[in-house]
């Protein structure tokens, strides 16, 4: 399955693509629908945990990435824009457990596209950061090598739930 990962620092962006054995409609939901996403988005052993979400525009997602020592990291979505099924774009930012932003960590947009290929799915993510000096924190905090595991990780939960 096509894989590809590109960190642009000119750009200040990252690009990742990614195909996935599914239909359109079952990847979709597992990047929208708050029981789905608890299932992959977090890189093992943490777990993720969805306190509140509203999948709209001017809505969010208010999550933490649980350890397995139960210490939460939490994170906020903000959705700007959706485009049912085949793309929407997000806020990314860490909070507090009330979803308030820390302003002294990265935020970044991200732009997700679904690509419908039959039983085949393409996810062509864009991260775009406020700056350099966040891309390069990111990827100091691991960024590349959990969410390629994230990702990874969605093959086996798609094939489950396909069954």
């Amino acid at each position: 399955m096509n894989f590809d990962f590109t960190v642009n620092k000119d750009t200040g962006t990252v690009h990742i693509t990614r195909d996935f054995n599914a239909d359109a409609a079952l990847v979709w939901d597992v990047f929208t629908k708050p029981e789905l996403l608890d299932m992959w988005w977090a890189p093992q052993p943490y777990k993720s945990e969805t306190k509140s979400m509203d999948f709209k525009v001017g809505g969010r997602r208010l999550y933490a990435m649980v350890s397995p020592e139960g210490q939460k990291h939490w994170g906020v979505q903000q959705y700007t824009s959706i485009t049912p099924k085949t793309n929407f774009r997000q806020v990314n930012a860490f909070s507090d457990e009330e979803g308030n932003v820390g302003e002294e960590m990265p935020k970044s947009d991200w732009n997700l596209d679904f690509i419908d290929e039959d039983e085949r799915t393409t996810v062509d993510i864009l991260i775009k950061h406020e700056d350099l000096t966040n891309l390069e924190m990111m990827l100091q905090m691991g960024f590349k090598e959990g969410f390629t595991m994230t990702l990874n990780s969605l093959d086996e939960l798609f094939e489950k739930l396909k069954k």
